[in-house]
């Protein structure tokens, strides 16, 4: 059996490598629309698991970021250059900007050495916030984004909680434990002899909106009242 969770590449790379051994996957991008299955309520084949959601709640994100810099009249979006989800994931965003006149631009990054370049960019454009994209190479370097956002002043936004943990502004996204639990137990299925392609592919539906108050403050920030009364968790 093979768990293929985070960045929706390592799942093709598993069902391209097999069509027999079971393949678990845990991915916020689409699973039909990259072709993992033929459909969430009928996977077929060998592959099912967890649709996380993250990559789909991009323009909520956009939403809560305009909530807190209400003045703000440009927003950034960081994604991975080199991701099929985060393609997915911006055009989302973008279409959301555009549906209520919210000029955004984009800015890419691969790898770690892109980060200063990236955000050197977003701060000469004068971004009053940025949307960070989900891609799973960008949670490994939560920290060091986190302190460039600190570095700049830069109010963003995050689809993890580990990044407000980490010191981040604000985090919206589904709740992984949540996710990793709903997956492990379909491993105990397929063990138990369930086929992989009986077992339809399960959406999350935790969210999560976690708010840094020490964060806030040290931006000069202050969080509306209403958005405060929607967090599930408040970091002070």
């Amino acid at each position: 059996m093979i768990l293929a969770s985070g960045a929706v590449l390592s799942a093709l790379a598993a069902k391209a490598a097999t069509s027999t051994i079971p393949v678990i996957i845990a991915t916020g991008a689409d699973p039909v629309e990259f072709g993992l299955v033929s459909s969430l309520a009928r996977p077929g084949g060998n592959v099912t698991g967890v649709h996380m959601l993250s990559a789909t709640l991009g323009a909520k994100r956009l939403e809560l970021i305009r909530e807190l810099v209400p003045t703000g009249k440009m927003v950034a979006v960081l994604v991975h250059s080199h991701s099929p989800g985060g393609e997915a994931e911006y055009q989302e965003i973008d279409a959301a900007a555009r549906a209520i006149g919210q000029s955004i631009f984009r800015v890419e990054a691969a790898s770690d050495s892109e980060f200063d370049a990236a955000f050197a960019t977003i701060v000469q454009r004068r971004a009053s916030g940025l949307v960070l994209g989900t891609d799973t190479f960008f949670n490994t370097q939560r920290e060091r984004l986190v302190a460039l956002a600190a570095q700049y002043r830069l109010p963003a936004i995050y689809g993890w909680r580990e990044f407000a943990a980490s010191g981040g502004l604000i985090s919206y996204g589904s709740n992984r434990r949540e996710e990793y639990r709903l997956a492990g137990i379909y491993v105990g299925k397929i063990l138990g002899g369930t086929k992989p392609g009986d077992l339809p592919v399960q959406q999350a539906t935790k969210v999560e909106l976690v708010i840094n108050l020490k964060t806030a403050k040290t931006l000069g920030l202050t969080i509306p009242v209403t958005l405060l009364g929607r967090a599930d968790e408040v970091i002070e």
